[in-house]
């Protein structure tokens, strides 16, 4: 049997079953990567005589009456995670022969759920792009079109799964890093609440594996299906056990709903800083006409969602200012007669991210004070609905473009030039409040490329999108492989 495409669940249930073993599950993993991979570029650093040890382990493990949530499972993990005996670079070139000596939280907890890892996933520089391309690994292609990007910064992990290369992934999501890799390549991935997924050894090198609180960024799971990202939730949630695991538990909520009929759901397309693509605008109303089709209660508008004008400015705000926090002090002066040069009047998002850059912390904090507002203005909006529907970004994947003006760039949606970060407004949807949002295939354009949409839910409510891209897999349709 062909256990490529197989879903981690159903992978499970074969190894319990007998139907097959751990070692033909990795080789044919690993047969397939060194086939295919050529093309694709996902898997940059191959870690493959660890893994076929690790899958001899799991079957001696499973042969003496052992089982673990994922047992014998090929996976991959994103290169900017720590593992011991690997490098670690983030694709920056200085730090190409930097190597850890222990692993990340998740790359342990992977292990200790009993997953064989094959190795670890391309990335962009510094994890600052929405493509995935550096200077040591290369480009990371899309599976479904190779002169189109797969995504970023987890665009190898995306890329690795379209491509059948294992059957879960581990990323990270600061600016859409999980949910634009997954709309880009035809796969799901969630953004959990930030802090539910501790990211201790996942910082930038040469940093030490220091537990830290990040203010935006999270550390998640990617799959082929909705129930693999929750099989793969709870292995990676929880607290840190050297910080807030000494005294606290997990003890997430179940979903709030079991039945798509009894989903309340707002669903929006719109954005005031950001055309949204015909491509991506149908993606959205498939997903909207299964819902109504299922009986579940669909709005398109209500005075409850926060502004999302205001909201994508904080977000842009919130980013660029901790994205530059360590320029050097001769960068940071040319920011700031930049930035002196605006129009007071000036309120697009390019003048946003310029201003951040140069913030003082009483900028930041007032910032911050507004991202409380929205937090409350959340909690009310989600007392009338489950969950929000909307993009992830304004178009498919788009052509490679490794310009390195990326403030420079422009993107293309339906013949109308947008600033390229200017994409990243509906990402902060989620990010900025730290809310869950799991991306969902939703169809294919025109093209024939991958759409995706985000369910975004209540904080710390990670099981309520969850469940709902479940039901939802079982209508518009889930995974289907490029080609």
């Amino acid at each position: 049997m062909e256990w490529s495409f197989a879903t981690a669940e159903a992978l499970v249930a074969a190894l319990r079953a007998g139907a097959v073993t751990s070692v033909e599950l990795t080789d044919a993993a690993i047969a397939r990567i060194e086939r295919d991979d050529e093309a694709i570029n996902a898997v940059c650093v191959p870690d493959f005589e660890r893994a076929r040890a690790a899958a001899h382990r799991a079957d001696r493990a499973r042969a003496g009456g052992g089982d673990r949530p994922l047992l014998g499972v090929p996976v991959t993990v994103k290169e900017s995670y720590d593992m011991a005996g690997l490098p670690t670079t983030w694709g920056m070139p200085q730090y190409r022969d930097f190597v850890p000596v222990e692993d990340a939280v998740q790359v342990s907890r992977l292990r200790a759920a009993g997953a064989v890892v094959l190795g670890k996933t391309n990335v962009p520089l510094g994890l600052q792009d929405i493509q995935s391309f550096n200077e040591i690994y290369g480009t990371t292609n899309n599976p479904w079109d190779r002169g189109r990007t797969s995504g970023g910064s987890s665009g190898g992990s995306a890329a690795a799964l379209a491509s059948g290369f294992g059957a879960l992934s581990i990323g990270s999501d600061l600016a859409g890093s999980l949910r634009t890799p997954a709309h880009f390549c035809g796969v799901y991935a969630h953004k959990p609440t930030l802090g539910l997924v501790p990211t201790r050894g996942m910082a930038a090198p040469p940093a030490p594996p220091w537990p830290v609180d990040l203010d935006l960024a999270v550390a998640g799971p990617m799959a082929r299906s909705a129930r693999d990202l929750e099989l793969l939730l709870e292995v990676m949630a929880g607290p840190d056990p050297l910080t807030f695991g000494k005294a606290y538990g997990l003890a997430l909520p179940p979903a709030r709903h079991e039945r798509l009929g009894d989903f309340r759901v707002l669903v929006v397309d719109g954005h005031p800083f950001m055309p949204t693509g015909s491509a991506v605008r149908a993606g959205v109303e498939r997903v909207a006409e299964a819902l109504v089709a299922g009986g579940a209660r669909v709005e398109r508008h209500s005075p409850l969602l926060p502004d999302l004008g205001e909201a994508a400015r904080l977000y842009m705000q919130l980013l660029f200012s901790g994205s530059v926090a360590r320029f050097p002090v001769e960068a940071y002066e040319r920011l700031r007669v930049r930035a002196a040069g605006l129009s007071v009047e000036d309120g697009s998002l390019h003048a946003a991210r310029l201003r951040a850059m140069v913030f003082s912390h009483r900028d930041w904090l007032e910032v911050t004070a507004r991202r409380e507002l929205h937090r409350h203005l959340w909690r009310e909006c989600f007392a009338e609905f489950d969950v929000v529907v909307c993009p992830i970004t304004p178009t498919p994947a788009f052509a490679h473009d490794h310009d390195p003006d990326l403030l420079g760039r422009r993107i293309d949606v339906d013949g109308v030039e947008c600033a390229y970060f200017d994409q990243l407004v509906w990402a902060g949807v989620a990010t900025m409040p730290g809310l869950p949002a799991t991306a969902v295939p939703a169809g294919c354009s025109s093209e024939g490329l991958p759409v995706g949409v985000q369910l975004v839910g209540p904080m710390f409510e990670d099981r309520t999108p969850l469940r709902l891209a479940g039901l939802l897999e079982e209508r518009v349709g889930g995974f289907a492989a490029p080609g």
